[in-house]
């Protein structure tokens, strides 16, 4: 599957996330933990959140931290929900693997987002990512906690969605590789293989 297909997919699941039911407070922790690395700046900062659907939830906490936040999905209709509940925001429709990002960032997140990147794109995306962090920057993406690299799609959600994972030692070889340092990685809902990785840019 395709990006567009991925996005096309969450463009008819977003009551998924709009409903009562909704847990919204999945992710907060990681992102207090990942927002809790950074160093005092002067000056414009900003902020990235790759994949970053309707709910806004993490925006307050970005914020909170003295950057300005940015926003980029490919599900047209999971931004328009966003951008209705944060009209004054800056969101991007784009497909983030093809998108040239218009400047350096303080911080980077991608929750429960990069998994749906192809396998083939993941690793020029987190050198990417790596490459628009500003030293002393910091990354936070959840991914499938593997051992090995492998793709599958499933309906679980009701359309069929692709999710994908390069496996744990391959992120982190890469993230160290593109001179970050690892912060965190935690199996967060072990036994399930959700895990959360967070890196900083070192000064080299």
């Amino acid at each position: 599957m395709s990006p567009e297909d991925t996005g096309k997919a969450y463009d008819t699941i977003t009551h998924l996330w709009t409903r009562e039911q909704f847990n919204s407070q999945n992710g907060i922790a990681a992102y207090e933990k990942a927002l809790s690395f950074l160093v005092p700046h002067q000056g414009p900062a900003f902020a990235l959140d790759v994949g970053c659907g309707c709910t806004n939830r993490f925006i307050p906490l970005i914020e909170k931290a003295n950057l300005q936040y940015e926003g980029i999905d490919i599900s047209a209709t999971m931004l328009s929900i966003a951008k209705e509940n944060q009209p004054s925001g800056t969101f991007y429709h784009e497909d983030v693997c093809a998108f040239e990002l218009p400047q350096n960032y303080t911080f980077i997140s991608a929750w429960d987002s990069f998994w749906h990147i192809p396998l083939e794109q993941q690793q020029p995306l987190l050198e990417k990512f790596c490459g628009n962090l500003v030293e002393n920057g910091v990354l936070l993406f959840s991914c499938g906690g593997v051992e090995k690299a492998g793709s599958h799609t499933n309906t679980t959600m009701g359309p069929e969605v692709y999710y994908a994972s390069l496996g744990v030692n391959a992120y982190l070889s890469i993230l160290m590789d593109a001179g970050c340092i690892i912060r965190h990685v935690e199996f967060d809902q072990y036994p399930e293989k959700h895990t959360v990785v967070i890196a900083q840019k070192t000064s080299a």
